[in-house]
């Protein structure tokens, strides 16, 4: 099987080609190293300036989705340190599958941190439904499941909207996101949402869900009424897209918050342990590691190596982990 000599990605990947050297396309169109900092700094001073405009207008000055992961962690710990004494809410979306160990780092590193934090916890039968339905491959246009399963993309959906709701209801100017630079583009890196753009990402999810699950649904995306708020509606900011992303630094400056890291999930995750099912899912389906796309661009970027992206695509999920997750969802 080819594999690109530069980065993870192999021949199975969707839309790949290789010149002659054996560098797939992701690889050749890749921004320099140089272009790509000129950028981030770009989209780091455009945040600090809105932070100046926006900065104490409201009870909050951001909203930050909190997983007790590192790289959530760790963007609670750059606004902290960075930025000028933001008022910050933290908010973590309990989907019946945290890591125990996620559980205490959270209380752990609240605990030496000057946030405050909530937590959105929908029903486990509407949770249960909505993991079952999102191992059908055709919930989700193809494009969205070249960067993570069906099923994690169903909950951060949900994670997204409950953070939209909380956001405009609490006219909170920006909602944070502690997505890794493999996840989250630079493109995404500071964004001013509008109803237009957050309506056409809510129906995508909502109508087939809908379709599939009734009204049950509802409660977790926007409201007609949150659509007549367009002032309300914030800035999406992915701060480690533009920030120095290093992950010995991350897990050396998280210990300091008694933060550890998680034995009890699979390798690609620090919070959530439906995700080696949601792995096993995705790979039996389309025969990709939902992870490659992120770990490939990881990779590209200096992150990890082309060897600790390659190790990390062959860890195994662990069977005990996905033996429990099918028992409680009730699945073959």
């Amino acid at each position: 099987m080819q594999v690109c000599k530069k980065c993870v990605l192999d021949e199975r990947f969707p839309g790949i080609r290789f010149n002659e050297e054996g560098i797939c396309n992701f690889c050749s169109s890749a921004r320099s190293a140089d272009n790509q900092q000129s950028v981030k700094q770009k989209y780091e001073a455009k945040f600090r300036q809105l932070v100046q405009e926006h900065k104490g207008r409201g009870s909050y000055d951001c909203l930050v989705a909190y997983s007790g992961g590192k790289d959530s962690t760790y963007t609670l710990h750059l606004l902290r340190e960075r930025y000028d004494d933001l008022r910050l809410l933290a908010y973590s979306y309990d989907n019946w599958f945290q890591s125990e160990r996620a559980r205490r780092n959270i209380r752990a590193v609240l605990s030496r941190m000057n946030v405050d934090h909530v937590t959105v916890t929908p029903s486990f039968e509407s949770i249960k439904r909505i993991i079952v339905t999102s191992i059908s491959p055709d919930l989700h246009p193809a494009k969205a499941l070249v960067r993570a399963s069906s099923i994690c993309t169903s909950c951060i959906s949900l994670v997204r909207f409950a953070g939209f709701r909380m956001a405009i209801d609490q006219e909170i100017p920006f909602l944070i996101f502690g997505m890794s630079p493999g996840q989250a583009p630079l493109a995404t890196a500071v964004v001013k949402t509008n109803p237009a753009m957050i309506g056409t990402m809510q129906d995508a999810l909502l109508r087939p869900l809908s379709e599939r699950l009734g009204d049950m649904v509802k409660p977790y995306f926007l409201e007609p009424r949150h659509f007549d708020k367009a002032d309300a509606f914030p800035y999406s900011i992915n701060p480690l897209a533009f920030a120095d992303y290093d992950e010995a630094v991350i897990f050396e400056t998280m210990h300091k918050y008694g933060w550890q890291k998680p034995d009890d999930t699979d390798a690609n995750s620090t919070n959530c342990l439906l995700n080696a099912f949601a792995n096993q899912v995705h790979v039996d389906k389309f025969g990709i590691n939902p992870y490659a796309s992120e770990i490939a661009e990881l990779v590209r970027m200096g992150c990890l190596t082309r060897e600790e992206g390659l190790s990390r695509l062959a860890e195994p999920f662990p069977a005990a982990q996905i033996a429990d997750v099918k028992a409680k969802l009730g699945v073959e």
